[in-house]
């Protein structure tokens, strides 16, 4: 007589099931109240569950990845198969920022929202072109004007985030591990911080 095996059907590996395939089709990360509300689910068991995917997709394990990035999770290509990934889609190579975008970045990730004339000041030189660019590759965006009628104010995106695998803006390097040839931007960066009190 055959054995049959038979499955029990876990309510959180349905779940963690159903969170993949929201995952993979999702063009953007996604929160775990997003997440939950597409499941139609508990933000606990999208947790629980997320867990479960995790363990799934961990760099060495897998060629995808369970990342939390910007705010909420997203799959991606393990880093030893990204290589293999990238030669498939034929992606353009992407030209790198400038030092001017660089450290107008910098400027905006540490102290944003912050206006046009700000990090002019601060970098020492007209930061227009800069902050078209960022805006242009979704860098940075406009978070509200200086009183009535001011300079436009800026701030990081979630693509920021994404781009540079930080869950928020709290991963971002102390301005103490910032050296080297970074280090007058760094100075500057904290003479202003100590000014605004940040």
């Amino acid at each position: 007589m055959q054995r049959q095996l038979y499955l029990v059907d876990n309510p959180v590996d349905r779940l963690a099931r159903t969170l993949e395939a929201l995952l993979v089709i999702a063009p953007r990360p996604l929160a775990v109240e997003e997440l939950a509300q597409a499941a139609a689910a508990g933000a606990e068991r999208v947790e629980t569950a997320l867990g479960l995917l995790a363990g799934r997709y961990r760099e060495g394990r897998s060629g995808i990845v369970l990342e939390r990035v910007a705010g909420g999770y997203a799959l991606r290509a393990a880093r030893e198969a990204a290589e293999a990934c990238a030669r498939l889609v034929e992606r353009p190579v992407q030209r790198g920022l400038s030092q001017a975008g660089l450290e107008t970045l910098a400027i905006v990730a540490y102290l944003g929202p912050v206006s046009r004339p700000e990090i002019a000041r601060i970098r020492g030189v007209a930061a227009d072109s800069a902050v078209a660019g960022l805006c242009e590759r979704g860098l940075i965006q406009e978070s509200g004007r200086d009183g009535e009628g001011g300079a436009i104010r800026y701030r990081t995106t979630p693509l920021f985030e994404q781009v540079f695998g930080l869950a928020g803006p709290e991963e971002l390097p102390s301005l103490d591990d910032l050296a080297g040839d970074g280090e007058e931007l760094r100075e500057r960066l904290e003479a202003v911080a100590a000014r605004r009190g940040a």
